[in-house]
């Protein structure tokens, strides 16, 4: 007859949640020995003796135990009968004898599941009763899943031998062939708790598996894999092993479940996280060729450990603990539905609290590369990093924590770490943890939970606060977290698993500008604001979307990020520009530094002045080495010159006129000094022409400082020397008309050529007399004589906006005088509106726009106001020969002072020129293509708006309506 084992004897109860009810399981689990086990007097003697106190107090308080004493009377009885750990290396071995003899997956399942489901009863006896503490608990669960890994592990590799898949490997037999699995986290360190996942990482070594012929190593070791986890964690009538996790592999998302070494230590060298740092802290090999992965974790090491005290990486592991701290519930202590593993004073922050330090140390101190918790806590207090108070106060409190969570799990067998907010629910986990009252139980839980939150905050207390205060942002791990999502959504996303996906994806190392370690650490303590930043654009989706092309672009990050950190209002602004400015977007992945200028105090100021920027374009010229470095230099001064106008008129700081009145100097200023570096270079090959010299005429938005950030430059070139016949003296001698055409040839493709740096302006010399047909470029007196005797009407209109740009004294005073008098002519008015009106009508045709977003060709639009007044400049002109400007609001002004315009029609040209502005500089700003307002997003439209003065955007388009009505009126009204 069996007995009792006496180590069970001396067992004792937790209190009972409910006697009757455990009473009643006790009697059927006697009733089961009696008919299983054929010992009648075994269960008399278990239902009168303390060990049957015990069970019914478990039973009662554990429906998923008391479901495996109703299948499970015999092996209860043979448990009883050993103690625990005999129980326990006679089940383990008898699991490996099983899997030996399984012939086939399901007996392999079946056996597994017999096995855990004995232990999962066992070892929560034992806890229960006080034999096992709970040290001695979690290292149990975790033997029990490497044995099981081990033994299924066993069984697929015999399989794979008996089909000759696999032949021999180098080594001895049960080396699997560099083929190892480790377990990371509480496996890694055998800490599992009562229903915990395992983590596992797996890896082979190339080259050490040998395989039938044409069988790839990759194919096979996939699909073993998928079958071991398979064993492991499908639910049968038998239950299921342990829940199996392969997200802790390098970039889970795209990679296999099984990779090679070689690409693992490619990863972990180039792309490993901080995170990941502190995964691997725990990590063991749990199966599998156990040489082969000591030598990887050994050859891992520097990775994880790090020679120098890394106080940088402390951030970035911080920040997921708090991160996890924004989801409602975790921000404060409590009993009722708190979680005791991530809520405050939980297990996360007393092993948070170790790995910290461990990874600040471990690179010099390898005595602190304990895997353990309470071991890493004993190290450090041996070490000075912590006080012996610390150490004991801690210890005590993870193992009281650990003890609450394996019995909430105990009840139902769930992966759940909260406590119960139903006051039965919690009335029945007290008890089942040993209290005699919910009240005892909570003050207990509260001291240790405070205790935990008081060690944690001194540890961290001068890092910053990362969360936003609105919710979960946790972006680790594989899949998402649904608090994280619900945040997103809640901030104005409406893709939140996109959303997850991408920022995810940053940390993975694969833009240029997330390669470094201490780039990602900066972006994880930036990331909650800029998330929460980005959210408040009118379109959140599409900001976040731009700033990821904005980094996939960068070619470094580090100082950016913590430019963006250090400075909210900058962090705003880049928000405003991807939500709104695709033209700066681009500008800004080039010219990163520019954003440093918008922190000066003076930059929100004045825009520079012409000296001002005569300075900044001398400056980097001056610099240059040759040809093609000012050529760069110059892409660079007009892009970052470029983008903080941009930004100066996206932020309202300047009007639209002040903005195309800054962009307009910049290019002046640019082709002034691009043509004497030009000239300097074409002079060394072809030598100089006696008297020679040119002058570049801007024309159109240029010559009347109204450019946009998108506008070309149109061009003219007048050149002229002494005599008729005179040739170059240069290695390469050129004729005059030769020399200044290939000239003008060199200057339009220093312009416009792409360098390293980009492009810089496109030209357009359509203007120049005769057109396409004409020369590129034209000899003064040519000029003059073309302007004098065949200019159509039109080119005399485009010449009211033709400004000289550069040129020596002489020459640009002739082309001036040129100009004005072919301005000065007295004119046919018959035949001035003639010419006026059939131009209009042949662009019309041509390029008439139909939208009233056309804000150039659509009828009543800048086209028809630029008519209006350039018909009123060259009627007026030989009468008034001040009225002349090249700028439309200045001539607009100096029309009216003349009469030459009436009073209403000047305040419609004022007012159109201010409406057009506005509307085409930002427009030019922030799109490329046409103006389509219901794609748009509503920030464009909001800021078309806010610039051009009006309620809304429906109001602008009314005004814009009526404004170009009233043009379109006041046109007929002039030109007759």
């Amino acid at each position: 007859m069996a007995t009792i084992h006496p180590q069970w004897l001396e067992a004792s109860a937790p209190p009972a949640y409910d006697s009757a009810t455990g009473r009643a399981h006790l009697a059927d689990l006697v009733m089961r020995i009696a008919a299983e086990h054929q010992d009648g007097a075994f269960g008399e003697a278990l239902a009168a003796s303390p060990v049957g106190d015990l069970l019914a107090s478990v039973l009662s308080a554990s429906p998923y135990l008391a479901g495996i004493a109703r299948r499970s009377g015999a092996e209860i009885a043979r448990l009883l009968s050993t103690s625990p750990g005999e129980y326990f290396e006679l089940r383990s071995a008898e699991v490996v004898s099983a899997l030996a003899a399984a012939n086939t997956i399901n007996e392999a399942m079946r056996a597994l599941r017999q096995y855990k489901s004995a232990m999962a009863f066992s070892i929560a006896l034992a806890d229960a009763a006080g034999i096992d503490s709970t040290d001695l608990t979690v290292a149990r669960l975790s033997d029990v899943a490497e044995r099981s890994l081990g033994a299924a592990l066993a069984f697929l590799f015999r399989q794979a031998r008996e089909r000759g898949e696999v032949l021999d490997s180098t080594g001895p037999a049960d080396t699997h062939g560099g083929f190892f699995i480790l377990g990371m986290g509480k496996l890694g360190a055998r800490e599992l708790n009562y229903s915990s996942d395992i983590d596992l990482v797996i890896f082979h070594e190339p080259g050490r598996l040998s395989l039938r012929p044409g069988l790839e190593p990759q194919v096979f070791l996939v699909r073993l894999v998928r079958l071991l986890v398979k064993l492991m964690q499908d639910q049968t009538a038998d239950g299921y092993v342990f829940r199996t996790d392969l997200r802790l592999r390098p970039d889970p998302g795209s990679t296999q479940v099984v990779m090679t070494t070689d690409a693992a230590f490619n990863y972990y060298e180039g792309q490993g996280q901080n995170w990941e740092r502190a995964a691997f802290i725990k990590a063991r090999v749990v199966a599998g060729d156990r040489q082969a992965g000591e030598a990887f974790l050994s050859q891992l090491a520097p990775f994880i450990w790090r020679k120098y005290l890394d106080y940088a990486a402390i951030a970035d592991i911080h920040a997921m603990k708090r991160q996890i701290h924004a989801n409602k519930g975790f921000s404060e202590i409590r009993v009722a539905g708190h979680n005791i593993k991530l809520g405050r004073g939980g297990i996360r922050e007393i092993e948070f609290f170790a790995q910290t330090q461990q990874l600040i140390a471990g690179g010099r101190q390898p005595e602190l590369r304990l895997r353990r918790t309470v071991e890493a806590l004993s190290g450090l207090a041996a070490r000075g990093w912590i006080t012996p108070e610390a150490c004991r106060e801690l210890t005590e409190t993870y193992w009281f924590l650990r003890h609450v969570e394996n019995r909430i799990q105990m009840v139902a067998d769930e992966q759940t770490h909260v406590l119960p907010s139903d006051a039965d629910r919690l009335r029945r986990l007290a008890a089942f943890s040993g209290f005699a009252s919910v009240e005892e139980f909570a003050s207990t839980l509260r001291r240790h939970l405070e205790t935990v939150q008081n060690h944690y905050a001194a540890l961290f207390e001068d890092v910053p606060e990362l969360t936003t205060g609105k919710g979960n942002l946790v972006f680790v791990g594989d899949s998402a977290d649904p608090a994280t999502l619900e945040t997103l959504t809640g901030m104005g996303f409406t893709q939140p698993e996109g959303v997850w996906q991408t920022v995810r994806s940053w940390h993975f190392g694969r833009y240029p500008a997330m390669r470094s370690a201490r780039a990602r650490e900066r972006l994880t303590e930036l990331q909650p604001r800029l998330i929460e930043t980005l959210g408040q654009t009118a379109a959140p989706d599409a900001a976040l979307a731009a700033f990821d092309r904005f980094l996939s672009e960068l070619p470094a990050g580090i100082q950016l990020f913590g430019l963006l950190r250090s400075n909210p209002s900058l962090l705003s602004l880049l928000a405003m520009i991807m939500g709104t400015a695709p033209r700066l977007q681009a500008l800004l992945s080039r010219r990163r530094r520019v954003l440093e200028a918008v922190l000066d105090p003076g930059f929100f100021g004045q825009l520079p002045s012409d000296d001002e920027v005569k300075r900044v374009v001398e400056a980097g010229f001056s610099a240059s080495s040759d040809l093609q470095d000012a050529l760069d230099r110059a892409r660079v001064i007009a892009s970052e010159q470029t983008f903080l106008i941009g930004v100066r008129l996206l932020s309202g700081v300047v009007s639209p006129i002040e903005a195309g009145l800054a962009y307009a100097r910049l290019a002046s200023r640019l082709l002034h000094r691009l043509q004497s570096a030009v000239r300097a270079d074409f002079e060394r090959q072809h030598g100089v022409l006696p008297g020679g010299d040119a002058a570049l005429v801007g024309m159109g938005k240029l010559g009347g400082y109204e450019m946009t950030a998108a506008s070309d430059l149109d061009l003219i070139l007048i050149y002229d020397y002494e005599g008729e016949t005179a040739a170059s003296d240069g290695p390469r001698p050129l004729p005059g008309g030769q020399y200044f055409a290939r000239f003008t040839q060199r200057l339009v493709s220093a312009v416009t050529s792409p360098t390293a740096e980009g492009r810089l302006y496109e030209v357009d010399m359509r203007l120049r007399p005769s057109g396409n047909s004409g020369p590129i470029a034209t000899r003064l007196a040519s000029f003059q004589s073309y302007q004098r005797d065949e200019a159509w009407t039109w080119e005399h209109m485009a010449l009211t906006r033709a400004r000289v740009l550069s040129g020596g004294e002489v020459l640009r005073s002739a082309v001036e005088a040129a100009i004005r008098a072919a301005l000065l002519r007295p004119r046919d008015r018959v035949k001035l509106v003639e010419d006026v009106r059939a131009m209009r009508e042949r662009i019309a045709v041509h390029k008439g726009g139909t939208s009233i977003w056309d804000i150039k060709t659509v009828r009543g639009g800048q086209v028809d106001l630029e008519f209006i007044v350039q018909f009123a400049l060259l009627e007026a002109a030989a009468r008034h020969p001040d009225v002349l400007h090249t700028n439309l609001p200045k001539a607009i002004a100096r029309l009216g002072e003349v009469g030459a315009l009436d009073a209403g029609a000047t305040a419609i040209c004022a007012d159109a020129a201010r409406l057009y502005a506005a509307v085409s500089e930002i427009l030019a700003l922030c799109i490329s293509g046409p103006f389509v307002p219901a794609d748009a997003p509503s920030d464009l439209k909001s800021l078309l708006a806010k610039t051009s003065e009006s309620d809304d955007f429906g109001a602008l388009a009314e005004r814009l309506e009526a404004m170009q009505s009233a043009v379109c009126d006041l046109f007929e009204r002039v030109v007759v």
